[in-house]
């Protein structure tokens, strides 16, 4: 029996769907995120009104770096799914970097944007 090199045409559009659904979850996600440390949909006097309540101040503080943190590994991840599309129209998709052999269907459902097989992975 001949081993599959690549994905078939068919499978690597449902593939390509399954990435633009992430991809479009993953960036209302990061608008999110955003408008947390920018404030862009507040219509309060948080940076107008002096405040004394250092504890307050803190939290918001580091709940600004969490979500700037956040932020930063979304867009790194919408940044993975991109490059998936665009081994999706090469019809490289799915294929191990380590290995040359294909990646499961199993493991690129999970992780869309997997460029190693759980064989490579695990040798890391």
């Amino acid at each position: 029996m001949e081993i599959k090199k690549r994905y078939s045409d068919e499978e690597l559009a449902e593939f390509k769907v399954l990435i633009l659904e992430k991809i479009e979850k993953a960036k209302k996600d990061y608008d999110l995120l955003r408008n947390t440390i920018t404030h862009e949909n507040d219509n309060d006097i948080q940076d107008t009104s002096p405040t004394f309540k250092v504890l307050e101040e803190g939290a918001n503080t580091l709940s600004k770096e969490q979500a700037g943190r956040l932020a930063q590994r979304q867009q790194k991840f919408i940044q993975h799914l991109q490059a998936a599309l665009i081994r999706i129209e090469n019809k490289t998709y799915g294929i191990c970097r380590e290995t040359g052999n294909l990646i499961s269907k199993e493991r690129l459902k999970a992780v869309p944007h997997a460029t190693l097989s759980i064989e490579a992975k695990m040798k890391q």
